[in-house]
């Protein structure tokens, strides 16, 4: 083999590894950041993503979404498009962030967002009831209103009033989504 053609060898494996490198991989995790959406409901969409083995995110309000194969910069638009032709967000813009390192699949997490201390993906465990979950966030702030917690699970919406302890204890599950809205004019 002459040293040419051990060159374009190695300089075709090296764009082969530099476009592996750039695609998003199922059993990582994606970051997505969400700007030009209301800023009480940037909490729902900001986070971590885990990268499912079907190649696969669960987004608030859309569902389930193809990344793995993609890049961060393809995702994004199939993001923006998903959003926008749903009629969710008009003016919305994403960025992915690939975490190379970061959690896996099997790390579990639910979605806090709102008026808490501590927004974006939490650990989930069995047995995570709503009212436990925002409190693993830090609480409400002084701002928010737990008389009317909103829990976005598969495409639907549910809200709950958690000054009652039955609604206290509604076990979540993995993916849930909760929004502690911002009080009314008559602290509600």
């Amino acid at each position: 083999m002459t040293l040419n053609s051990l060159i374009k060898v190695l300089m075709g494996l090296m764009c082969l590894s530099v476009s592996v490198f750039g695609q998003i991989l199922p059993g990582k995790s994606v970051q997505i950041m969400a700007a030009g959406i209301p800023p009480e409901e940037k909490g729902r969409v900001d986070g971590m993503y885990p990268v499912s083995e079907a190649g696969t995110i669960n987004m608030p309000f859309i569902g389930l979404v193809h990344a793995a194969g993609l890049r961060n910069e393809d995702l994004s638009v199939s993001l923006q498009n998903r959003y926008k032709s749903a009629g969710i967000y008009t003016n919305v813009t994403i960025q992915v962030v690939v975490d190379r390192e970061g959690a896996g699949v099997n790390d579990q997490v639910i979605y806090l967002g709102g008026c808490v201390r501590a927004t974006g993906p939490k650990p989930f465990v069995r047995g995570l009831t709503l009212y436990q979950a925002i409190q693993a966030g830090g609480g409400p702030t002084e701002f928010g209103s737990i008389k009317r917690v909103k829990l976005f699970r598969g495409g639907s919406q549910k809200q709950y009033d958690l000054t009652q302890s039955q609604f206290m204890r509604i076990p979540l599950e993995p993916n849930d989504t909760i929004e502690v809205p911002q009080k009314t004019i008559f602290n509600q």
